[in-house]
């Protein structure tokens, strides 16, 4: 079995396998070894980006063995193209479970317990949205194109969170604003001219990581929705990660910038979306960049309505929040998740006994 660690790695020199040798040397145990697993479920595939891993892998599980060799890849994401190419560059069948919905249970457990996050019923709205930006370059493009939304809609009095400098790619936000230049012509400018940036929340220093807890609780409970900016956007896939679970643990609606699907792959987990209460067509439109656009367009609709309007929505939103809440805390979604990842292992011990 190979395995990346530590946790959120996919580069060459992460990579793990089980069971070691008594010389803990890679190569002698896979030298032995004929079908082999793959776990790459904890970031989304990249087919292309991550092609220095694919080799290693092919490298790795292939060694000293000339017979043939069934290989299986388990990932957290559906209907991937790229999992498709990996499973034809490695010659590997692929498997999926949601493994994210698992950490989200482990991270934000206990929560429900505690005073720190203040009932929904008992809230007074006083803001739109709530949305931390944290890395906005590289593969996370549509965080710039969301922040450019909110400049021309005048949107930065709510509560959001973006750097200046991505603090992954190290590069200045006007910068990585160029590469969006053929789609957004006056991008370049509005970020160049721009105040708002860096932007943090209060108390906070720079745009801190929050993956594995909850937090923002005050920030949260007026606002009317958590804008979730997921890690994936670009390209045919379903892969949403723990940030889509944070409102739902918080007690929020929300709305997901995040692949086409996404609302839909959320229901199947028995999760509610809000599309009677709001335009969620925005999640269905195959166009990346139109999809950005609707969601933009939502978002300064939603911020034009009255302190008593938003109230009113939030408050119609209740019931949704309720079930989400219940559903995530009570077992309901462990019982879903329990049931799909044991029938991925059945399935991966019949692809290996055939």
């Amino acid at each position: 079995m190979f395995y990346h660690d530590p946790f959120g790695h996919s580069d060459p020199k992460s990579i793990y396998v089980l069971p070691r040798s008594r010389e803990g040397n890679m190569e002698t145990v896979a030298g032995r070894l004929q079908n082999y697993i793959y776990l790459f479920d904890q970031e989304p595939v990249n087919f292309e980006r991550q092609m220095p891993t694919w080799n290693m892998i092919a490298l790795k599980s292939k060694f000293g063995y000339d017979i043939q060799q069934r290989g299986v890849i388990i990932t957290s994401e559906l209907n991937s193209d790229d999992v498709q190419n990996l499973e034809k560059y490695l010659e590997a069948k692929s498997f999926y479970y949601f493994f994210h919905g698992w950490a989200a249970l482990d991270w934000y457990r206990g929560y429900d317990r505690t005073f720190l996050i203040q009932p929904p019923e008992e809230r007074s709205i006083e803001k739109t949205f709530i949305s931390p930006n944290r890395i906005i370059g590289g593969d996370r493009l549509h965080r710039m194109v969301m922040l450019y939304h909110f400049e021309k809609y005048g949107l930065f009095h709510n509560h959001i969170s973006a750097p200046k400098v991505c603090p992954v790619e190290n590069e200045d936000i006007v910068n990585i604003s160029r590469r969006l230049k053929g789609q957004y012509p006056d991008i370049v400018d509005t970020f160049f001219f721009s105040k708002n940036f860096p932007k943090t929340f209060q108390g906070e220093e720079t745009q801190e990581m929050h993956s594995c807890w909850l937090s923002l609780f005050r920030e949260s409970a007026e606002s009317l929705l958590y804008h979730v900016n997921e890690t994936v956007f670009f390209g045919k896939k379903l892969h949403l990660t723990e940030k889509t679970f944070k409102p739902i643990a918080l007690g929020m609606p929300f709305v997901i910038t995040g692949t086409a699907g996404s609302l839909g792959y959320l229901k199947r987990y028995g999760f509610k979306t809000f599309g009677d209460i709001w335009d969620e067509s925005y999640d269905t439109e195959e166009d990346d960049f139109k999809r950005l656009d609707m969601i933009g367009k939502l978002l300064s609709e939603l911020d034009q309505k009255s302190k008593e309007e938003k109230q009113k929505i939030f408050n119609d939103c209740l019931p949704i929040i309720k079930h989400n809440w219940e559903h995530f805390y009570q077992g309901g979604f462990a019982d879903t998740l329990w049931t799909e990842l044991l029938s991925m292992l059945e399935d991966i011990r019949d692809h290996f006994s055939h």
